[in-house]
């Protein structure tokens, strides 16, 4: 399958010397669902904004949808969708004036103008509201028309700039189902930058993260957590600070046999093992005849904050650490 976005060491330097994109180099299959994941400040949207000539570049080549960025830029806006971080309708329209308006903007009028204002509207469920004003519309409502926006001159490749930013739990959940549909059914390819976990781990087949403008890790979300060689193990501990403690609580667990690896994390100590379950009591038992007491400890299977914390010894997000699945065995 052909490439439809080609990154080779891409650089982007902002006038204050802060070196955001920093030679990084990628590939995009077309139709494929491709996701970059970090947290904020990563580099993210500095890639799409130059992917999407929004921004010139420092240096490095990149071709989209085989164009050159540096030498048809005007071609490449023909062929791209893009939706940002913040919504870009007029709110004293409705959301059917929206898309026509968008649509007029691409050269649509006429019969084929309204039938592809119907076809989208039905596409992100709005057509009952349709001929009201945008105003009026909540945050996931306003979320999925600016999506049908970007959808107006049947674009080849679409650019998320993390789209579900700010939306509720089910408003999150109907946007990943449109957006599979589009890539599955359509066979749109997807650029998705985003720092939700869930959300790469459920949609991106192939997914590169990005930390500190340098791409860190790359391959598909199941790829990626079984290089970590088996469950996660999390210990934390009373005085997590203490580099003494750390030491110690490390040395220990990689004693036990079935340990495959052991890091630093946030406030303890995280091992990988295959058999986790098996020898999550002799852990306890280790510690404690160490007199060692962790606050808290606890296995669960891997994930990619998991994968994030291996290459950059912390979290993603803390937020989305909390939302974890864990089951706790000490306190």
């Amino acid at each position: 399958m052909a490439n439809i976005i080609s990154v080779k060491d891409l650089v982007e330097v902002y006038s204050d010397g802060t070196r955001a994109v920093d030679g990084i180099s990628f590939d995009v299959k077309e139709g494929e669902f491709f996701g970059f994941l970090g947290p904020n400040g990563a580099g993210k949207s500095t890639t799409i904004k130059v992917l999407t000539t929004l921004l010139s570049k420092t240096a490095g080549q990149v071709t989209v949808a085989g164009i050159d960025l540096d030498r048809s830029p005007r071609d490449i806006r023909k062929v791209i969708g893009v939706v940002s971080q913040e919504t870009s309708l007029d709110v004293d329209l409705t959301g059917r004036e929206n898309l026509r308006l968008q649509a007029r903007l691409q050269q649509l009028h006429g019969r084929a103008m309204e039938e592809r204002v119907d076809e989208l509207l039905r596409l992100v469920q709005l057509h009952e509201v349709a001929n009201k004003l945008v105003g009026r519309y909540s945050g996931g409502m306003r979320k999925r028309l600016d999506l049908a926006s970007s959808l107006v001159h049947h674009p080849r490749l679409l650019f998320l700039d993390e789209p579900t930013t700010g939306l509720d739990a089910q408003s999150r959940s109907a946007m990943w189902d449109y957006l599979e549909d589009l890539n599955r059914k359509e066979g749109i390819t997807i650029f998705l930058t985003t720092q939700y976990l869930e959300e790469a781990d459920k949609l991106c087949r192939e997914l590169s993260i990005i930390d500190h403008g340098k791409i860190i890790a790359r391959g598909s979300p199941s790829e990626l957590k079984e290089a970590l060689g088996g469950d996660t193990i999390t210990l934390t501990l009373k005085d997590g600070a203490d580099a003494a403690l750390r030491s110690k609580t490390r040395e220990i667990l990689t004693t036990i046999k079935g340990v495959t690896k052991v890091i630093d994390g946030d406030g303890g100590v995280v091992a990988y093992a295959k058999n986790a379950g098996q020898i999550i009591a002799e852990i306890a038992a280790s510690l404690d005849r160490s007199d060692i007491h962790p606050a808290f400890l606890s296995m669960s299977s891997p994930t990619l904050d998991d994968v994030f914390l291996q290459q950059t010894g912390r979290r993603i997000r803390a937020e989305e650490l909390s939302r974890r699945e864990t089951e706790p065995f000490l306190m």
